[in-house]
């Protein structure tokens, strides 16, 4: 899959954008605050139907505008269109379509146009909680395996509902605690099983790619850790449910599983330099994409890669260069402040490329 043209109205900063785009290499350059990310941000939501800096939708649109919309027109692996429409107005229900006809509901859309983005904020997957590692896998999940999404959003919503029942005034009636604990249990396993399979194959591909940038200096490790490793779920859910009850959250459960980042035997988050830490995540991220390639819809995911480089010595700089031009990746956007490091790929590209530039909202080739 790959993005062959955009239009962007009224999207953060942009108020009127329209580009095309080369197959391979995109390079975006600009001053910070200008909107090279705004610019990334619009592909991502035509993949993911939401932004990834701005979960409130309504905020994302140009200031004093009541609406904005972006289109992408794409092309597959086989050469099929596929055009992708998104719009937003004030105070009304966001509108989704693919080929001129309405999603009924937006997560049919997820795993469409497979995406994987490295960007700064990727720092909380090290810095954050739980909930931020959490996303990570899910989102790659959730991009080829539907069957999980749908068994997620059971979770999530049965577990809304028993946290209601703790927090009310009066006692919950025993059955409907039961009913929710049940769904969460049932639902919360097929998630723990998807998740565990996943990373039991991912964890390989990401240290291929963390010994390939870092020319292995240093050895990671990544694990993952579950309440379902101690049993089944329903049976801890009632085990806790008074001091759940008392506490007035659920304190067991897939929603608190999380992933331990380690270089050596030390969390990365304690002992990781910045360039190691990055050097972590960028190899992460490279993972989900050869992950998604492997295991997706047979689609090659496009690659956002927003201002990467920054904190990070030449030879890794030189690696990742070395890794995205090659044939296994497919299309590419990256930014910049630093017309060099752009310069420095564009080098390495034996075929199509373009290089805009972004200032104050206004993008030109």
């Amino acid at each position: 899959m790959w993005l062959k043209r955009i239009s962007i109205v009224n999207y953060k900063n942009l108020e009127q954008v329209e580009l095309s785009f080369s197959r391979k290499m995109n390079c975006i350059i600009g001053h910070n605050g200008m909107g090279k990310t705004n610019l990334m941000d619009a592909v991502y939501y035509l993949s993911f139907c939401k932004s990834a800096t701005n979960p409130i939708d309504s905020q994302n649109i140009l200031h004093d505008r009541e609406f904005f919309v972006i289109q992408g027109f794409y092309e597959t692996d086989d050469g099929e269109p596929e055009e992708i429409y998104c719009g937003l107005k004030r105070r009304a229900k966001k509108q989704f379509k693919r080929n001129k006809k309405e999603y009924q509901r937006l997560a049919d859309h997820i795993g469409l146009i497979p995406l994987v983005m490295v960007s700064p904020a990727d720092a909380w997957l090290i810095d954050g909680g739980s909930e931020e590692r959490r996303r990570f896998m899910d989102v790659v999940i959730s991009q080829y395996d539907r069957e999980y999404l749908e068994a997620l959003i059971r979770y999530n919503k049965a577990l809304q509902q028993r946290n209601t029942l703790l927090k009310a005034d009066m006692e919950p009636e025993a059955e409907l605690m039961l009913v929710w604990e049940e769904m969460m249990a049932q639902s919360g396993r097929q998630v723990y099983e998807g998740r565990k399979a996943f990373i039991e194959e991912f964890i390989p591909i990401f240290q291929s790619y963390y010994s390939y940038i870092s020319q292995n200096r240093e050895q990671v490790s990544l694990t993952y850790e579950s309440h379902a490793e101690q049993g089944d779920l329903a049976a801890l859910l009632l085990e806790c449910r008074q001091r759940d009850r008392i506490l007035g959250y659920t304190t067991r459960g897939i929603h608190k599983d999380d992933l331990q980042m380690q270089q050596g035997d030390f969390p990365i988050k304690r002992e990781g330099s910045q360039g190691q830490n990055k050097t972590y995540l960028i190899a992460l991220k490279l993972a989900q994409f050869e992950f998604l390639k492997r295991t997706g819809s047979r689609t090659t995911p496009l690659v956002l890669l927003d201002d990467i480089f920054d904190k990070l010595d030449a030879s890794r700089v030189e690696q990742i260069v070395k890794l995205v031009a090659g044939d296994s990746f497919g299309q590419i956007f990256v930014t910049d402040t630093n017309r060099d490091h752009l310069d420095k790929i564009l080098q390495k590209i034996e075929g199509d490329y373009r290089l805009f530039e972004v200032e104050d909202g206004k993008v030109v080739e």
